[in-house]
């Protein structure tokens, strides 16, 4: 049996994915992961998945080429052959294009988590709990498509991963990770940067870690108080850096859920445009600070919509420095993945 699991975004999603994905890899003779560009990498990571296939969803991605009859035809070409599908989506996201150009690439079952009518473009539509964590979600459709759930629902990511002493000295050291990919979910960077020194002060030894877009910010972060490894990371290196650590402050962002995905505990510092209750970190111990309540909440907002940023700017850096304190004593309890 060849199943096809898609899911298009970006690469904390993507990762959230992987309890679902070995479900399928259980009973499945090859599994193939369809991703977006911006999820490769992660996909890349995720255990059970045989090989990948890149492609770009215009009804997904935020910034999106136009729609062109040879690319979809590229699309249709490289599904031939699967005898299942299934289309894993966030809750704002349809299924159903993806579904009609999978039936036109021959594949008889598709089962996918949609509200809308699909007609004849999937054999089930999973009607899933309400506020439940995303990869439970995704992990009830691969179950009642008959995948049942591995022993272990955890995120997880393919070992092993590169040695990285080289970068921070070894573990045992605490991360700061100030970027997102959407400015609403940002902790101000003044307040990480002070957060890096309390933290400093207190004896730990802090590594920020951040994108190569995001070197400046890293090294306005990091000060002289922190190691900067701003740019210095691909995943899988950055995922070695983030399990060798004793906690992780982040916002709702990627490296969050790559942390969880390598047992390492989470200070989330979560603004609620989305609901916490689907997408914090999940399986690992975890501190959320925000204010759920804040006038932001539920709008998805990319910017902020509230001036002064209030649901994050409201977290001071000695309430991100006690959280540490707490998730870090723990940290010992997390078993090795």
């Amino acid at each position: 049996m060849r199943v096809l699991v898609a899911r298009q975004d970006n690469i904390g999603d993507v990762l959230l994915a992987g309890p679902a994905v070995r479900a399928v890899a259980e009973r499945a003779d090859e599994v193939a992961f369809l991703c977006g560009p911006r999820g490769r990498a992660a996909a890349d990571l995720l255990p059970g998945v045989d090989r990948v296939i890149e492609w770009c969803a215009p009804w997904i991605d935020p910034e999106p080429g136009p729609v062109r009859r040879d690319d979809v035809d590229r699309l249709v070409e490289a599904a031939r052959g699967f005898d299942r599908a299934l289309i894993l989506t966030s809750f704002h996201q349809s299924p159903l294009p993806l579904a009609l150009l999978l039936r036109l690439a021959g594949v008889p079952w598709i089962g996918a988590i949609g509200e809308d009518y699909p007609g004849s473009l999937l054999d089930l539509r999973h009607r899933p709990e309400a506020d439940i964590p995303e990869p439970l979600r995704m992990l009830a459709l691969a179950e009642d498509a008959g995948f049942p759930a591995p022993a272990d629902t955890r995120l997880r990511v393919r070992g092993p991963l590169p040695d990285t002493a080289h970068l921070t000295g070894g573990p045992g050291y605490v991360i700061v990770h100030p970027g997102t990919s959407v400015p609403a979910r940002a902790w101000p960077p003044e307040r990480c940067a002070e957060a890096v020194r309390l933290l400093h002060a207190a004896g730990h030894r802090v590594v920020v870690t951040g994108h190569g877009d995001e070197k400046e910010l890293t090294a306005r972060v990091a000060g002289e108080s922190g190691l900067d490894l701003g740019g210095r990371t691909a995943l899988p290196e950055l995922a070695a850096v983030l399990a060798g650590a004793r906690a992780v402050v982040a916002g709702n962002t990627g490296p969050a859920h790559l942390a969880a995905a390598v047992g390492t505990p989470v200070v989330s510092l979560f603004a609620p445009t989305v609901p916490a209750a689907r997408w914090a970190p999940f399986g690992v111990p975890m501190a959320l600070l925000g204010d759920q309540q804040a006038p932001c909440k539920d709008t998805r907002a990319r910017e902020c919509p509230v001036d002064g940023h209030p649901c994050l700017a409201s977290v001071t850096a000695d309430e991100v420095a006690a959280a540490v304190e707490i998730v870090a004593a723990v940290r010992e309890e997390v078993p090795s993945r």
